[in-house]
């Protein structure tokens, strides 16, 4: 067959001077405005297929486009596969109801990946991943501002997920903490904004989550995809004045980012028109519905009409998918990598500590040039405490130290998050409010010195000290206080191959449960 590529001049180029032609479509950059695209997955088309003249960006793409031009010859055995026209990524085949959709991967490739990457399904009508963003019909210039914010190429919760939510199916998700949940649901949500034609402005899209940094986090995020387009955001949440709020989203917004509770609030005391949302994104979900927001979640619900429904979470319960299904008729379930369990790139080191000994445990790993890696945050059970300890921390190490907790003004939480990401302060003491979905982009290592009450707090806890597969350590202090969750722990640490501690191994606790058989060998997935 000769060489496997036929290479455009670029490509000529990059050879002469010692640069090998891209092996995987993963090593290839997005497509620029102008340039050829890949047919295979919508990246920068840099060499010509030598057997049918396809722009293609790697030989992994061109091994893919032959494998589809071969599965799709008609054959005594196999119906050939139905073509529509042609785009410049993928072709187009029909689906269970007779409808058009875009098919860049067989089903044996589809499957292959969903495999390889964990990615599990069900329901009635699921597109295949896309192997990047270019596959998704999305505004230029949100794909320019995708690839300005580091979005390289769709992470697996991404691949699955933004294509099925812009078909217009309702979701509910589970991915690990880190995994770019956030940008799986913004990517459809904000095409869907920008597509829509809405004149005058009015909201299209709200997205709900348990905590205000959780908040101006995800605005923060969609204002940096949205730059230089029709599109502006609402911030609704506790702290700030209601009366600019509502002032904002009566001057034009397409999306309200807000918490429940301040949604309500502007709900029953102002005349705000929410008709127009299409799209509603129930972020940390399992936290909404099992910790107090379920009756505000489903008032805001009902003051909408039937919109889209698009729910998230790195852990999910029974109770939460039931919810999920009174909300939604045909929803489409999708799980990556491995439900309510902890994020696999995060090192778990539990020691056995004493409550009154605690402190010195702490004050020593915090001084230790071996064991204190920072910027590290500090998980405690009240807010009290973090302030207490933080406090402590400063005195007796040195090591200045800050808390964030629920009671704190809006304004100086904000301040203590920006001094903490930009390497002010070194260590944040925190309760529950940044162990939800916060993205603190440069922690690598947390300390749960108070283990929560449940294992999937606990789980989205240490959670922190990873994101996108990056490395991380999570350093945990348990004794006798924690015995309701020694089973749990037990399985968890096994199921990591974190070590365990003897006293925990060895605690009638965790014997006794194994004796009665309340631990299951082995969970099954819940999809």
């Amino acid at each position: 067959m000769g060489d496997p590529c036929e290479s455009s001049p670029a490509a000529d180029d990059d050879q002469a001077s010692g640069n090998e032609v891209k092996e995987r479509c993963w090593d290839q950059r997005e497509a620029l405005p102008g340039e050829p695209r890949c047919v295979i997955c919508g990246r920068y088309g840099e060499y010509i297929c030598d057997e049918t003249d396809d722009d293609i960006c790697s030989l992994e793409c061109k091994k893919t486009l032959l494998f589809q031009l071969e599965k799709s010859r008609p054959s005594p055995v196999q119906p050939p596969m139905v073509k529509l026209p042609a785009t410049d990524e993928c072709h187009y085949v029909q689906d269970g109801n007779n409808k058009p959709r875009p098919q860049c991967l067989t089903n044996y490739q589809t499957e292959l990946l969903r495999k390889k990457l964990e990615i599990f399904v069900r329901g009635d009508l699921i597109p295949e991943p896309i192997l990047s963003f270019g596959s998704c019909d999305l505004p230029q210039k949100l794909m320019l501002n995708l690839e300005a914010a580091g979005y390289e190429m769709p992470t697996p919760v991404q691949m699955q997920a933004i294509p099925t939510a812009m078909i217009g199916q309702s979701i509910l998700v589970s991915a690990e903490t880190g995994s770019g949940k956030t940008g799986s649901f913004l990517v459809p949500t904000l095409s869907h904004c920008i597509k829509t034609k809405n004149n005058p402005q009015k909201p299209l899209a709200m997205i709900l989550t348990p905590t205000r940094e959780l908040c101006i986090q995800v605005e923060e995020q969609a204002k940096l995809l949205g730059k230089g387009l029709p599109f502006k955001t609402a911030l609704v949440v506790g702290g700030d004045p209601m009366a600019a709020q509502v002032y904002r989203i009566k001057q034009g917004v397409s999306m309200i980012v807000g918490t429940p509770g301040r949604l309500i609030d502007l709900l029953t005391k102002h005349d705000i028109e929410l008709h127009s949302i299409s799209i509603l994104v129930l972020d940390e979900v399992d936290c909404m519905v099992e910790k107090g927001f379920y009756e505000q979640v489903m008032q805001i619900f009902r003051a909408l009409s039937q919109p889209q429904v698009l729910m998230y979470s790195a852990t999910l319960s029974k109770q939460v998918e039931k919810v999920a299904s009174s909300l939604v008729r045909d929803i489409t379930y999708i799980s990556v990598g491995k439900p309510n369990r902890p994020n696999e790139a995060v090192k778990q080191i539990m020691i056995w500590v004493e409550s009154k000994k605690k402190k010195q445990k702490l004050f020593d790993i915090l001084t230790s040039k071996q064991h204190f890696k920072p910027p590290v945050v500090v998980f405690v059970g009240s807010r009290l405490g973090a302030n207490l300890l933080s406090e402590a921390i400063t005195i007796a190490t040195g090591i200045k130290a800050l808390s964030i907790h629920g009671e704190k003004p809006m304004k100086e939480r904000r301040d203590i998050l920006r001094s903490f990401l930009v390497g002010e302060v070194n260590v944040v003491v925190a309760t529950g409010v940044l162990g939800r979905g916060v993205d603190l982009l440069s922690v690598r290592q947390v300390i749960v010195f108070d283990i929560p009450n449940s294992i999937k707090e606990y789980v989205h806890q240490i959670g922190r000290a990873s994101r996108m597969g990056e490395s991380g350590t999570a350093i945990v202090f348990v004794n006798d206080e924690n015995k309701k969750l020694f089973p749990e722990l037990v399985e968890i640490l096994k199921s990591s191959g974190a070590a365990i501690p003897r006293e925990l191994s060895n605690s009638r606790y965790v014997l006794s449960s194994f004796s009665t058989g309340k631990i299951q060998k082995k969970r099954k997935h819940v999809f």
